[in-house]
Order: C-alpha cells, then sequence, then structure tokens
C-alpha cells in the first residue's frame, strides 16, 4: 500500500473510495511506538497512520465520542487489504 492508491472504505454500511493521500507514519503493532516518518509503502503486518481522501463527503463519529462506530475496513477486489479505527 502506498500514498495514491484508491481503495474502497466500508465503514458500517457505507462503502466509498478513498485515496490515500499520505502514510503519515509506521508505528509498531504491540506498543504503537513510532518506527518511521513519512514511509513510501506499507507491507502486510505493518501498522501505520494514514491520511485517506474520500471521493464523496463521508460522516464519522471520532473514538472518544463513541468507540464501536468507528472501525473500518479497507478493501479493494473483494479482499480486505486493511482494518483500523478512525
Amino acid at each position: 500500500i502506498c500514498n495514491g492508491y484508491t481503495p474502497v472504505l466500508a465503514c458500517h454500511t457505507a462503502h466509498i473510495a478513498c485515496k490515500i493521500l499520505e502514510i503519515k507514519e509506521k508505528c509498531d503493532r504491540r506498543s504503537g511506538n513510532k518506527l518511521e516518518d513519512n514511509p513510501k509503502f506499507i507491507n502486510s503486518g505493518d501498522a501505520a497512520i494514514v491520511e485517506f481522501v474520500p471521493s464523496n463527503p463521508m460522516c464519522f463519529v471520532t473514538f472518544t465520542d463513541f468507540p464501536p462506530l468507528v472501525r473500518f475496513a479497507v478493501r479493494d477486489t473483494r479482499q480486505t487489504v486493511a482494518v483500523g479505527v478512525i
């Protein structure tokens, strides 16, 4: 997964194409410590902080307001390529 990649973001009943604008940092999966700033790509098993831009407006709830509603899946060609929290 790299900058410019455009998968479908699925959050509950909403499915919308989103472009990865920037991969901000790569993190350790267990501790959350920063490993690398502005990586070129992320591989399977990596954890990262990523900025998405949806193709159409989309409304989300923040984690502090209601944690169960902030989970999403990133899908491409019927396969889940990433999961995350807003």
